[in-house]
């Protein structure tokens, strides 16, 4: 028989919508038909938990008061632009003018112009695994993937070692820190080396030759633990100002994913294009959303007590979790995490494939492990390989943007009831 003739566009025939979400979904139904489930899933708060700051949430609401509701500025409100300039250059160093800035409905149209100003068809874009969707947005392109494979050694953050054989004609390099899916970071030497190599790279270009860009993901960047230290390319080598887009915002820090305000600074001439192209698709944070986040931005004191109170309860978490799973290894289960550094999420490895239920059921892969995970310890969480790895990979991302603090034992208790069943 001839083969059907696709009803639609080969990107809408081809694309994969979002694991998560749909994990979510299904979760969020055994939910509704009464069954506790622990969902570590989902990167997003529970607002009664985690709301925003007050703060904030006046201003918003004192903008919608004042009837700002009409269209923002293409670009983003002068105001905003003015005072993400100052909070960058006084918390993190690098400085921008107002047209190397623009203003975004959260990090993802930010992330999705920048593929679309950067990368034709074709385009090799490079990138680690487990990493959050690159392998979707270079989909969109069309570009060629290059996936590189990380390790626990390091954390499973690329290093130039890694990177070093899959630069030379790459046109976008994708990096994040602190990670998503690890809640893991850059050491200062890891960056550097990497900083160098696409340095060396675009030196060797010319003129003439396309060049090798960064798109440096920061979205958690606010949110480091302990005596860990967010570093950046622009900061640690000037010159990379040219060839560095950043990815940024108030959805994580101030636990905002709802309000809808991201940001990205870069070089002028990507920015008009990377303005250009959301002008089409009407990625606009609302416009009382930026008033409010413009004023907010500016009350240092506010800002400072409310990321140290979030540090501290987001961490409390990660580390009462990454202790108890320690507890279990130590017990002679086959479970690892690795020491939270930044973000909301914590690496934790659950090797189980190879085993058998109670019921004598062959556990056959990771994915037969997920689902006992989720079915018998009533523990939801995100497989490694839904980030780019391959499938029996037995790490997990768990994000605690949902977890209240006294269900954490309970948690960890099912956990090893459900792994002490397997033989």
């Amino acid at each position: 028989m001839p083969e059907k003739t696709p009803l639609l566009s080969n990107l809408a025939e081809t694309l994969i919508g979002s694991e998560i979400v749909r994990m979510n979904g299904e979760i969020k139904e055994k939910m509704k038909k009464g069954e506790q489930i622990f969902n570590f899933t989902i990167g997003d708060f529970d607002t009664s938990i985690f709301p925003i700051p007050i703060e904030l949430e006046e201003e918003i609401i004192h903008a919608y008061r004042k009837h700002f509701t009409n269209y923002p500025a293409g670009e983003g409100e002068p105001e905003l632009r003015k005072s993400v300039a100052q909070f960058i250059k006084e918390r993190q160093g690098p400085e921008y003018s107002l047209e190397e800035i623009l203003i975004a409905s959260g990090g993802r149209p930010v992330i999705y112009s920048a593929y679309r100003a950067i990368c034709d068809e074709g385009d090799k874009v490079v990138y680690s695994v487990p990493s959050w969707n690159n392998n979707h947005y270079v989909h969109f392109v069309k570009g060629h993937h290059v996936t590189v494979p990380t390790s626990v050694k390091n954390h499973f953050m690329p290093t130039a070692e890694d990177l070093r054989p899959h630069i030379a004609g790459a046109r976008l390099l994708a990096l994040c820190s602190p990670q998503n899916p690890t809640g893991t970071t850059f050491s200062k030497k890891q960056l550097e080396a990497i900083c160098d190599l696409v340095i060396e790279e675009n030196a060797r270009r010319g003129s003439y030759e396309k060049k090798l860009y960064i798109l440096f993901d920061q979205i958690y960047w606010q949110l480091t633990f302990g005596d860990i230290v967010h570093y950046d390319p622009v900061s640690l080598r000037p010159e990379l100002k040219e060839y560095t887009i950043f990815v940024d915002g108030i959805s994580k820090c101030f636990a905002a994913t709802g309000v809808r305000v991201g940001w990205t600074m870069g070089p002028e001439v990507i920015i008009s294009k990377m303005k250009a192209i959301m002008s089409h698709i009407g990625t606009w944070a609302p416009l009382p959303e930026q008033r409010a986040t413009s004023k907010y931005l500016m009350q240092k004191w506010s800002v400072d007590n409310n990321l140290r109170q979030f540090k501290s309860s987001l961490h409390d978490r990660l580390v009462k979790i990454h202790t108890g799973f320690l507890h279990l290894k130590k017990e002679g289960y086959p479970v690892d995490a690795i020491t939270p550094q930044g973000g909301m999420y914590l690496s934790v490895k659950i090797d189980a494939a190879g085993k058998h239920t109670a019921e004598g059921s062959l556990l056959h892969d990771q994915s037969d492990v997920t689902r006992y995970l989720l079915d018998e310890a009533k523990l939801a969480i995100v497989p490694f390989s839904v980030f780019g790895t391959e499938e029996n990979v037995p790490w997990y991302r768990l994000s605690v943007g949902a977890c209240k603090i006294d269900e954490i034992q309970d948690m960890l208790n099912k956990l090893k009831s459900a792994l002490s069943n397997l033989k």
